[in-house]
């Protein structure tokens, strides 16, 4: 039988608990769902992130272009792509952060079952509540683009490989704007985890042609821990 979570805060940051997956292990579901309920999300940002906007033409999309975001959680970044006249499809496992999204972003959604799947949709955006490793292409439809700032690094390292082919295998290979932590990863149990080059490269170099744009110190550290940095690629 798997441990209960503790409740102290302090011991729940640090833990990690692997649960059976059909096929694998993944990080138990109710981990993420007390993350959320207890609005402790390290990944998520009140203003969007910067980086998405000094990159993001990067991928060369035509307006209207369909973008998918694994592990979207709330981000405010969904925001700044519907008003640049782009669609939106995200993935996440948390009903209570695609019910503040929607709630942040002023807009009604309809909601309905597809699958094993709650689909929360409205104009431009399709939002996917459920395990990411139960979607398909034919869930998600097509998909010209992923942008990818919170969902690798999010992942222990026994499920990042099969997270990335999946990701390749739903979305027919589309190219990546990829932004991912750097940091001494003994200083810190993640998540968020420190994924670098030699891990990107691991990942992904026989799909992708991988190139390097930035480096950005984090303010403050991450999680105010460890000194760290956001790294942002390219993958085409």
């Amino acid at each position: 039988m798997l441990p209960k979570l503790p409740v102290d805060l302090k011991s729940t940051l640090s833990c990690i608990i692997p649960a059976l997956h059909t096929l694998g292990t993944k990080m138990k579901e109710s981990y993420w769902h007390q993350k959320w309920a207890d609005n402790d999300i390290a990944f998520h940002e009140n203003d969007g992130n910067p980086l998405l906007k000094r990159h993001f033409s990067l991928l060369n999309l035509a307006i209207s272009s369909r973008v998918f975001i694994p592990l979207c959680g709330k981000t405010l970044d969904i925001a700044w792509l519907l008003s640049k006249g782009y669609q939106v499809v995200g993935a996440e496992l948390s009903q209570f952060a695609v019910q503040e999204l929607f709630k942040n972003l002023g807009i009604e959604p309809s909601v309905s079952k597809n699958g094993k799947f709650d689909h929360y949709q409205a104009v431009n955006l399709d939002i996917f509540v459920g395990d990411i490793f139960n979607l398909s292409t034919d869930i998600i439809g097509s998909v010209d683009a992923i942008y990818d700032r919170a969902a690798l690094v999010a992942l222990p390292v026994e499920l990042r490989i099969k997270y990335t082919h999946h990701l390749i295998e739903i979305t027919n290979k589309a190219p990546q704007l990829l932004i991912c932590f750097e940091y001494d990863q003994s200083d810190m149990a993640g998540p968020p985890f420190s994924i670098k080059h030699e891990n990107i490269q691991q990942y992904y170099s026989q799909d992708y042609a991988i190139k390097f744009i930035e480096r950005k110190n984090v303010k403050g550290g991450i999680k105010g821990q460890t000194p760290g940095n956001e790294a942002v690629w390219l993958l085409q």
